[in-house]
């Protein structure tokens, strides 16, 4: 039986990549969909740690591609379970790239995920309550929020347009 709360620390997962030759595209840069799986990886590494349970990736938000990621560059992946539901978990990813050589870093990638708890059969199961002790966990959960309703408001506002 998964616990009653679970953090916002406790599912923090960062990953680190480094863009080789054969996940770039004729540009050197890193190929869109690459990107998409290692933030999906990310994102069910934290969903996970943080239901003590197995995911399935529900669904994916509007993606930004914000800046590339060239080739020999690393790539930081990072994610952090910022709501729930009844079984559903939703998770921020963000992606970064370093340059080893020089230590420039810059903000690539962002979307939001959301995951499925399933039980030991496949059937979706209760998550734990999301708990933000510190003033740092409940800043980055209320940011998120933000984030993702400003972001599906856009979205509508450019349906309607």
């Amino acid at each position: 039986m998964a616990a009653e709360t679970a953090t916002l620390a406790e599912s923090h997962t960062e990953m680190t990549e480094y863009l080789l030759p054969n996940d770039t595209n004729n540009l050197g840069r890193a190929l869109g969909g690459v990107v998409l799986h290692w933030m999906d990886i990310c994102g069910a590494i934290a969903a996970m740690r943080f239901a003590n349970r197995q995911v399935v990736t529900a669904s994916m938000d509007h993606v930004d591609f914000i800046s590339p990621i060239d080739l020999g560059e690393v790539a930081v992946v990072e994610g952090y379970v910022f709501d729930v539901g009844r079984t559903s978990i939703d998770v921020k990813v963000d992606v970064r790239a370093e340059n080893p050589r020089t230590d420039d870093e810059r903000q690539t990638t962002t979307s939001f995920f959301t995951f499925v708890a399933l039980d030991e059969s496949g059937t979706p199961t209760a998550v734990p309550r999301l708990d933000c002790p510190t003033e740092a966990e409940t800043e980055l959960r209320t940011a998120a929020r933000a984030e993702r309703q400003a972001q599906l408001e856009a979205i509508v506002e450019r349906l309607d347009g």
